[in-house]
């Protein structure tokens, strides 16, 4: 199954590129996660997974069901909100937004959890378990988790990971 992973990640590899470019050039603030919830859930839809919209107010939630008999359910937790930084990169794909950036590395976090949910839709019934995605808001104000745990995101999830870039660590570790 680890073959197949890394040759569904290969072949996705560009999209998850567009994806993290999109997210990085229209940034929202906590809680004003509008747009990204659209894309967000927009890209899930495409999966063919379950989505739920608006939890926790602009968080989305989707649900991947595998094919084995234990269905606990393994929550990947990736988070939406944005900074109120001007961003001054140069990068052809920086920033429309004065004073808005990913500067903490949420776009990252959000196309890991999207190339997750590909790989797990793209592997069909070769993956035992059930994954529920939540694409959390407001995690710069501390307060999008509650929002979502208020509206049932957790309600059944047996396990929670999550994922945080950290540049200064070599790949891997």
């Amino acid at each position: 199954m680890l073959s197949r992973i890394k040759e569904i990640t290969h072949t996705i590899l560009p999209r998850l590129v567009e994806i993290r470019r999109h997210l990085h050039a229209h940034p929202e603030l906590s809680g004003g996660e509008h747009q990204t919830s659209v894309y967000v859930a927009g890209v899930l839809y495409s999966c063919g997974l379950q989505v739920r919209e608006s939890v926790g107010k602009t968080g989305v939630v989707g649900e991947f069901k595998g094919q084995g008999v234990d269905h606990r359910v393994l929550a990947l937790r990736t988070d939406l909100d944005a900074l109120p930084i001007d961003e001054r990169t140069g990068l052809d794909y920086a920033s429309r937004k004065p004073g808005i950036m990913h500067a903490c590395g949420h776009d990252v976090h959000t196309t890991l959890g999207l190339g997750v949910a590909m790989v797990l839709t793209q592997l069909g019934g070769r993956f035992p378990g059930d994954v529920r995605f939540l694409f959390q808001p407001a995690e710069e104000i501390a307060r999008g988790a509650g929002w979502m745990i208020r509206d049932g995101a957790m309600d059944q999830v047996s396990a929670v990971l999550g994922v945080h870039v950290y540049p200064t660590i070599p790949a891997g570790m």
